[in-house]
């Protein structure tokens, strides 16, 4: 029995090896293709969007002086400095909508998107005197296209729009206390996140609103990100709204762009699971055949593991040319297929298609398409394990365990 149960451990680490390799395999030519791919969906469709509020001043200038030591005689010099004022935004109101469309590039999916921007800011002069009021707006991504542009201040449309490094640029003159409008509006494409954020000279944000529109249902903000204040359901996604009366800056909002399942990643992590699995099976299988008497040598395991095998070998290059469930499906398929087959040769058509085939649907099929549910993978291979305990202990409770392993002990010699 020792001799036995020895050597189905070292059939089972080797295939656990096999395992490992092949889903390093997987994973390096995933990571590869990404690294090469994504740069050019960013070239073709746009990178992460980040667009910062449009920072508004004015300047004042001041003499400085300064002092040098020349001949033995100290020379004093004035030299004309400028200083930027920053002024908060009277208020913000902003409409966001994003539009998700999965493309694919190589063998990965990516999250590209639509977004239109749109967005009435009031800027006022809050000093005593009349000032020249700067108004900067810097675009979400350098290269990025920008259509449908539109740029209005006191109701009229700038034509000639004043750019430098990204940046539209609007100088206004304001009497104390006047304020003034200006709108501005936008169509672009992103990738993977869209962020908006306060500014880095801005410590107060003073009315805010800004409402998002999504056509996805699976909404989830990035890390260091604000959530709504409020959020409706809408008949493809969600109404998010951020509103804020008077709000302390160092904080961002954010959304993440679901992923589309990739092959790459999915497979991996089915490949690395799956020692899981395989013990399970011949955990399960030891004691059945055990409790009923049925021989089954080591090189039966052999072969059940490399069937097991097989199904994550198929399903890591059939991915390549077939959808991820069809895959999946025709992999589960061959896999099952050799274990009974083989097995009925060994222990017969009963225990082959009954007790077999139940148990490889089980630990290989519904054991890997727990995978296809995020985030709940965990747990349903933790019930299993308890579920499959719960039977084994049911089954064995009443064993003479010292006896059987006596008695195949006898057995061997």
């Amino acid at each position: 029995m020792i001799k036995k149960l020895s050597a189905i451990i070292f059939i089972y680490i080797c295939i656990v090896v096999a395992w490992i390799i092949l889903g390093s395999t997987v994973l390096v030519r995933t990571n590869t293709q990404h690294y090469k791919l994504k740069d050019a969906v960013g070239q073709l469709w746009g990178t992460v969007q980040v667009q910062k509020a449009p920072s508004v001043y004015y300047e004042t200038k001041r003499n400085v002086e300064s002092k040098r030591v020349e001949g033995g005689k100290t020379i004093r010099e004035f030299q004309m400095e400028t200083l930027t004022n920053y002024l908060p935004l009277k208020s913000s109101r902003i409409n966001v909508s994003l539009d998700l469309q999965h493309r694919k590039k190589g063998l990965l999916w990516y999250s590209t998107y639509t977004v239109k921007f749109a967005a009435h800011y009031t800027v006022s002069n809050d000093t005593p005197k009349p000032q020249d009021i700067f108004f900067n707006f810097t675009f979400p991504a350098k290269g990025a296209v920008y259509d449908d542009f539109r740029f209005i201040v006191g109701g009229k449309v700038v034509e000639n729009v004043a750019m430098s490094t990204d940046t539209v640029k609007q100088i206004m003159k304001l009497a104390p206390g006047k304020q003034e409008d200006i709108e501005i509006s936008y169509t672009s494409q992103g990738l993977d996140t869209w962020w908006y954020e306060f500014g880095e000279n801005v410590s107060q944000v003073k009315n805010f609103l800004l409402t998002m529109k999504t056509n996805f249902k699976d909404i989830d903000f990035p890390e260091n990100s604000i959530s709504p204040t409020a959020r409706t359901q809408i008949k493809d996604g969600w109404e998010l709204q951020w509103q804020y009366s008077n709000l302390l800056t160092g904080v961002k909002i954010g959304m993440d762009l679901p992923d589309k399942l990739n092959p790459g990643p999915w497979v991996s992590s089915v490949t690395f699971s799956a020692p899981i699995s395989l013990f399970l099976f011949f955990f399960l299988l030891f004691i059945f055949t055990t409790l009923r008497k049925i021989k089954v040598h080591p090189m039966n395991y052999f072969f059940i593991g490399a069937a097991f095998f097989s199904f994550h070998l198929l399903l890591a290059y059939l991915v390549d040319h077939a959808s991820i469930h069809a895959a999946f499906f025709i992999s589960s398929a061959v896999s099952i297929l050799l274990v009974v087959s083989y097995m009925r040769l060994v222990v017969g058509s009963r225990f082959a298609f009954l007790e077999i085939a139940i148990s490889q649907f089980i630990y290989l099929v519904l054991f890997s398409y727990t995978f296809f549910f995020k985030g709940f993978t965990g747990l349903a291979i933790t019930i299993l394990c308890i579920a499959t305990l719960f039977v084994v202990m049911q089954f064995t409770g009443k064993v003479d365990w010292e006896a059987v392993f006596q008695k195949k002990k006898g057995a061997l010699k």
